[in-house]
């Protein structure tokens, strides 16, 4: 079990990385509107992974006293990979990894998207969260959870306020329309 949870999480690491250095705003696209949310969504991406996993190895506080608990926790990482992978394969040529506006950039509002606003951040929560089970600790699971949820909202405020500028009214009766996370809740 841990070798192939350690290859899922891994390959998904690698494939974020890939994602960073290749699929950026170029020169065309408008800049300065990221305001540091990359930055900072990394930052506390690896604080929490580290912290999380350090207090798994040295404090006792299991989610569930049986080991399986570890297998539900790799497929919800699985499933929220496949998640980010659509959403990012439907957004096509306007996906980058910074908030940006691309030349010609066209709002998506079907597949994913006509549900939700950020089915691709739903993917990394998702993924988040199958990680902090299988950690198996809910302190873990807590560290690593809620900090990263909150710094996609903030990043998710910043790209909704450049999506307005950009489209309108259009993308105001498109937020009324979808949820941002999680269909027909949130």
């Amino acid at each position: 079990m841990n070798n192939l949870f350690y290859a899922t999480y891994f390959t998904w690491i690698l494939s974020e990385v890939i994602l960073n250095r290749f699929v950026r705003s170029k020169s065309t696209d408008k800049k300065g509107t990221d305001k540091k949310t990359e930055l900072y969504l990394w930052l506390i991406i690896i604080s929490c992974i580290t912290i999380g996993t350090i207090i798994s190895f040295n404090m006792y506080c299991p989610i569930y006293l049986i080991e399986k608990i570890k297998y539900i926790g790799l497929a919800i990482i699985i499933i929220g990979i496949i998640i980010r992978f659509i959403a990012i394969k439907q957004l096509g040529k306007f996906f980058t990894v910074d908030v940006t506006i691309r030349a010609n950039h066209q709002l998506m509002q079907s597949g994913l998207y006509k549900l939700l606003r950020h089915p691709s951040y739903t993917g990394c929560l998702l993924s988040f969260l199958g990680y902090g089970i299988t950690l198996n600790n809910w302190i873990s699971l807590v560290v690593l959870f809620i900090p990263i949820l909150l710094i996609f909202i903030y990043r998710m405020n910043v790209e909704e306020k450049v999506l307005t500028q950009q489209f309108g009214e259009k993308y105001l009766d498109y937020m009324s329309r979808t949820k941002r996370l999680i269909p027909f809740l949130y």
